[in-house]
This record gives C-alpha cells, structure tokens and sequence, in this order.
C-alpha cells in the first residue's frame, strides 16, 4: 500500500488566510489519520511577489495552530532542500528532459509577443510561433546567445481527464489548453512546473489545495504524462465564503472581518478554537460532535467528509466554539491568557485580577472583548440619571434616591471588604428594608458601573472597585439624584 503523504506548499507572499489554514489543516490530518508524513515546502519562485520573513510567519503560524511538518525547511528529510528556490538545478534539468523527449520546446519570442506568465494573460496570447522551429533555426538562435523560455508542448486536439475525490471525474479540451511556460528566462521554474516536479519526487500522494487550481490540473495531468509518472490523488477543497451586509455572500476577504489566523489571535480568538472551527468549513465528522482536540480531528478526518459546496465563514459561530474553549480552561490558565487583552489596570484590580477573571472566564466569547467590559473600573463613564428607571424591578430615579443613601450606610460599616462581608451587609439592608433583591441591585449597579450590563454582580463589583471607590461612586450618584 502507498505510504500516505501530504504536502502544504504556500506562497511566502504574507499572511496565512482562513483558506490557506484550512488546506494545511486538512493536508496535516488526513496524512496523521492514515498514518502517513505532512510536509512543508515553501514555493518561492515568484520573486516578484516574495515578502521578507514571510516564512518564518508562516512556521509560526502553523506551530501556534498545532499544525506539525513531519519534514520541511528547518526540519530537513529526505526530499530536501523544501525551498523551490534552493532546487533550480533539479527543475532546469527536467525542463531539458521534455525539450529532449519533445513535450516542450524553446520560445525565443520577446516578451511583447508572449509574455512569461501564461497564467495571467488569456490563451490565444501567444501564437506557438516557435513550437515547431526547425533544428536549424533553433541552433542559430542558441548560437546567438538570444534568451528563451521552455514551453509545455500541449497536445492540439482530445481531452484531458482527471478524477478529484470532491468533484469527481472532470475533464477539459485540450484546445483550451495553451503553451505554457515552465521555465523562465532567468532559469525560474513557473509554479505549474515546479509543483508538479516537487511532488512526484517527494512521493507526495494527495493533493489537497483550493478549487482555484481545477484548471490549472489538466496541465499537471499532461506533465505527468509526458514524464510517465503517477498522478497523485487530486483533492480540491471549495472555497470559504463571507456574509456581505445585502445577506448575500462572497469570497471571504478583508470586508468581511479578520481573515487571517494572526488576525484571529490578535482579536483574542484561541489557536485551539480557530483551528477547531476551520476543520469544519467543509468537513463533516461522522458524528453530532463539534468540539475536537487535533488528536481527536486526526482520528476521525476522512476525505469523504469533505463538502463540494463553498462554507461560510461565521464569526457568531467562532465565538461560540471560542466560548467553549475558555469554559474548559482553568481560572488560572484564562487568567493568565487574558491579562495581556485587558488594557490599563487600576492598582485594585491589578490585585484582584484573577477574581476578576474567574467572573469573565464564562461572559466573554474572546480576549478582545475584555478591555471595553472592563473599562469601567479604570474610570467610571459619564452617564444620566436616566439609567435608573426600571420596569421590571420597579425603581424609579426617586427610589434609587432612598435606596443609595442607605446601602451606603450598610457598606460603610463593614470591618472588613471581602465578598462574604459584602455580601451580609447587603443582605442585612435587604431584611431591615423590605425591598426586593432587583430593586436595590440595580441603583447600585447604575451607581457603581454607569451601565446596565456588567461581568458579575453588584457584590463582584463592590469587591473589584475596593471600599473607598465603590463609595466614592455611590455618593456620585446620590448627588445625581438629588
């Protein structure tokens, strides 16, 4: 049986996106759930596009996502080196084997009359003016010195087929198919070229990438062809979607929200949560479940789970797995994890923090939320006497003007300011009053947070702010209301 072996093969031209992080994903626990290798090549041969550490950025990534190479750059193998730039002798080597077999030929033609990259330009582009110089000609342009390009001899009449687990058997014309390059000028293997050499002599077994290369494949299919060489399996994932604000959707781009996994992070999402999350753009378990570590993902992931129809990219979903993530953490750990997301703190609740955490653990949906839900302790906002009014718990500005005045008595002869002394005292005001757990809690609420909705409850927020805060906000708002 062929041993499974997967690749993800980006572009060191920036970020990793959603899609970019779902096809590595998919590529990794497809080989981890057969037992097989993942590997990283990085293909850099469009030196155009070439963004400086990008690479590093891209190890990073997949390390924070728990996405581990079995073989790469930095981690080496025996398919090295895993840079396409480190491998031109290899590609210029094969390139000459089709001029020799004749599957490809020279192109002395100037870049007016057939531009290098055939992928960018229409076919019908280049007219195959040198397809079929004769030998002599050739000798004299190669005894001249005159620069050229080798192109891919596509057959001119038939079909191409290749099958694709998602999509099927998929065929197209050959006609349809141009001339294109497969090394440059500057000895520069094109992607088409190099990706095709890389995995045949990786042994690479499946090829998992996005649908955007379904046209690209039949080239791929004649190169293999003219090598007598096994295709591998072709496994091309639909895209990922965004919502626009009409309800329609469109390819998830920088108008939709953070799409790249650095961004996630940065806007306080876990790399457990998104990458969870991810895993079911387009995959489905065999099961209800939806929280999976990658262990349990690498067990269970199948190519036949794979969905044909694009995934929508939902942030209100992402929240939710991200929520669950934080409810399985400890207090500690969140704790921990959350304080670089909380902005400026007050001495009080510098030292109180991991009281103040165990309350958010459970009421945010990401780190990023922290900083505005908390703001309040760091100075109480500006706001009227119109927040006192409520239905519900029948308070009226009035009351609220009764009600503060003597909680503040019953908070001010606490000995000690713990919760559980808070606590009794609020309650011994509740007994000696008469009033109802709500219509005192909200004026205090109002008092102490200048908004309706806080993390925890007055009692959490009397411990948080410290006495001398707490009363200090209360009398705030007794002169307000009177």
């Amino acid at each position: 049986m062929t041993r499974i072996r997967t690749r993800f093969a980006p572009s060191p031209t920036g970020y990793m996106h959603i899609g970019n992080l779902r096809t590595a994903l998919y590529a990794y626990l497809f080989a981890k759930a057969q037992d097989g290798d993942f590997l990283l090549r990085i293909e850099d041969t469009d030196r155009a596009r070439y963004v400086a550490d990008a690479v590093k950025f891209i190890q990073d990534t997949l390390a924070a996502a728990h996405i581990v190479p079995d073989e790469g750059p930095d981690i080496g193998g025996d398919c090295g080196p895993y840079v396409q730039s480190e491998r031109m002798e290899i590609y210029k080597d094969y390139a000459e084997q089709l001029v020799e077999k004749g599957f490809a030929y020279r192109c002395f033609c100037s870049h007016e009359d057939a531009p290098e990259d055939g992928e960018k330009k229409a076919f019908g582009g280049y007219d195959r003016h040198c397809r079929d110089l004769s030998p002599e000609e050739i000798e004299r342009h190669l005894a001249n010195g005159d620069p050229y390009v080798i192109r891919q001899k596509m057959p001119l009449n038939g079909t191409t087929t290749f099958f694709d687990v998602v999509h099927g058997n998929i065929t197209i014309e050959n006609s349809e198919l141009e001339d294109q390059v497969l090394l440059k000028r500057d000895g520069m293997p094109t992607y088409n070229f190099a990706n095709v050499i890389d995995d045949h002599l990786m042994s690479i077994s499946h090829v998992i990438r996005g649908t955007e290369f379904i046209t690209s494949t039949p080239k791929h299919v004649q190169l293999y062809q003219a090598f007598g060489w096994e295709p591998p399996v072709f496994v091309h994932l639909a895209p990922v979607m965004g919502k626009n604000e009409d309800g329609s959707v469109s390819k998830l781009s920088k108008r939709h929200g953070a799409t790249s996994f650095a961004e996630l992070v940065s806007a306080g999402y876990l790399p457990e949560a998104i990458t969870n999350y991810v895993a079911l753009l387009g995959w489905s378990p065999k099961s209800e479940q939806e929280i999976f570590s990658m262990e349990e993902m690498a067990k269970v992931f199948s190519l036949e789970g794979l969905s044909k129809s694009p995934a929508v990219f939902d942030y209100a979903k992402l929240d939710w797995f991200n929520g669950e993530y934080f409810k399985a953490m400890s207090d500690k750990d969140f704790a921990a994890a959350a304080l670089p997301f909380a902005g400026e703190l007050t001495d009080e609740i510098k030292g109180k923090w991991d009281y103040l955490a165990a309350i958010l653990r459970t009421r945010v949906a990401r780190f990023g939320e922290i900083a505005e839900k908390i703001a309040f302790f760091r100075a109480l906002p500006e706001y009227g006497v119109d927040l006192f009014p409520n239905k519900k718990n029948k308070v009226t500005p009035e009351l609220a003007a009764t009600i503060l005045p003597a909680a503040r008595d019953a908070l001010s002869s606490i000995a000690e300011w713990t919760p559980e002394a808070i606590d009794a005292a609020l309650h011994g005001y509740l007994e000696s009053s008469g009033y109802k757990l709500g219509t005192v809690m909200w004026p205090l609420r109002i008092a102490l947070s200048g908004q309706k909705v806080t993390p925890g409850g007055v009692t959490e927020l009397l411990y948080l702010l410290g006495r001398d805060e707490s009363l200090a906000r209360i009398g705030k708002a007794i002169e307000k209301l009177v």
